[in-house]
C-alpha cells in the first residue's frame, strides 16, 4: 500500500462537468384546420406577417389573456389567386406544398417575434392554424362561435390611411362574431 506523499499539491478539484445543450424547443403544431368547433370560442387572431398584423397579434394575445379564452392565429394561403388552366392541379401541387410550409414557418417567426417584444410572455392557450382558400371566405367561416376576430389595418400613407383593406372591411360587415381592427401605433401614421 503506498501513502499520499504530504509534500505534493493537492490534486485539482474537480471540475462541474459542463451544463449539457438544451435541445432547440419543439416548433409548435400547425393545423392546417380552421379554427372552430370542438374548439372552444377563443380570440381568433388573422395573421400575414405584415406590420398591422403584428400589431393586432399583440392586441389578441391581450384580450385572449384578459377574458382567459384560446388564441387562435390564422394564416391562409390562398394557392391560385388567379386561378389555373384545368388539369393543372397536379402540377402545382408541390409548390402548394411548399407555400404552405412556408406560410407556417412565417406564422410561427410572426409568434415569437410579438412574444419577444411583449413585456411579458402570452399566458394563455394558444394554436396556430394556416389554412388554404379564399382569405376573406375562411376569415368569416372561422369567425363563427369565436368570442372576437382580431386584425389589422392596411393602407401604405396618405389617404389610403383612412381606409380599411378589403379582408378588414369584409370582417367588419360580415363576420359571425365582435370585430377588433387594431391601427399601427401612433409613432407608425
Amino acid at each position: 500500500m503506498t501513502s499520499a506523499d504530504p509534500t505534493a499539491p493537492d490534486p485539482a478539484p474537480e471540475s462541474d462537468p459542463a451544463p449539457e445543450p438544451q435541445p432547440e424547443p419543439e416548433p409548435a403544431p400547425i393545423s392546417t384546420q380552421p379554427p372552430g368547433a370542438p374548439h372552444p370560442p377563443g380570440v381568433l387572431a388573422a395573421c400575414d406577417g405584415s406590420d398591422g398584423s403584428l400589431w393586432a397579434l399583440d392586441r389578441a394575445m391581450a384580450e385572449a389573456e384578459r377574458f382567459e379564452v384560446p388564441l387562435y392565429v390564422l394564416a391562409v394561403v390562398n394557392p391560385s389567386p388567379g386561378g389555373y388552366p384545368p388539369g393543372m392541379a397536379e402540377l402545382v401541387q408541390e409548390s402548394i406544398e411548399r407555400l404552405t410550409a412556408s406560410m407556417a414557418d412565417g406564422l410561427r417567426r410572426a409568434v415569437d417575434s410579438v412574444e419577444r417584444a411583449r413585456r411579458r410572455p402570452f399566458g394563455g392557450r394558444l394554436s396556430l392554424h394556416v389554412v388554404l382558400g379564399q382569405v376573406i371566405e375562411v376569415l368569416l367561416a372561422s369567425s363563427v362561435g369565436q368570442h372576437t376576430l382580431v386584425l389589422g389595418t392596411r393602407g401604405n400613407g396618405g389617404f389610403a390611411r383612412l381606409l380599411l383593406g378589403s379582408v378588414s372591411t369584409a370582417a367588419v360587415h360580415h363576420a359571425a362574431c365582435p370585430v377588433l381592427v387594431v391601427p399601427a401605433p401612433p409613432a407608425h401614421h
